[in-house]
């Protein structure tokens, strides 16, 4: 009789280590997933950016994206001689035009854009920063949190 005792103990045993052992697969299949929807994408086709006049085309396979307002004090001019290792599109919360520099490309956009480019990334604050990475042709993917900066002088930290 101690023999079948010490069986199904077994068996309880292996069916616990079963089911614990599919939670875990299963946790893990979760928290993947929820990392990988932390991130968000952007369609330039369907998110229409104007450089000056024209409509704006990546050709870059990464950017840093800053969200600024021109209402603070010599933003854009700041932007504008920011040399960072990757090139930079500033998005202007008052779309306000101004020439593009060899490191930093200004856009603006329509109302419904902006409003649309703000709930995507949940941007509450301005300047904020964060990174896009090409997934094909004309989609980004985030490839970073986004970073609300005290001031632009932060940007010089982010240049190692």
């Amino acid at each position: 009789m101690a023999g079948k005792g010490g069986k199904s103990l077994f068996s309880l045993s292996t069916l616990l280590a079963s089911f614990f052992g599919a939670a875990m697969i299963a946790g893990a299949f979760a928290y993947f997933n929820y990392k990988f929807s932390e991130y968000k994408f952007i369609n330039f086709k369907e998110f229409v950016y104007y450089e000056k006049n024209d409509v704006f085309t990546p050709v870059s396979e990464e950017y840093i994206v800053i969200f600024y307002s021109s209402r603070e004090k010599n933003t854009m001019n700041r932007l504008a001689n920011l040399d960072l290792n990757l090139p930079i599109l500033a998005i202007d919360y008052y779309n306000r035009v101004r020439t593009n520099t060899k490191t930093t490309t200004f856009l603006r956009s329509g109302t419904n854009t902006s409003l649309k480019f703000i709930q995507r990334f949940n941007i509450y604050n301005s300047p904020s920063i964060f990174f896009i990475k090409r997934i094909k042709d004309s989609l980004y993917k985030q490839n970073s949190m986004i970073r609300k900066l005290d001031n632009l002088d932060q940007l010089e930290e982010i240049k190692s």
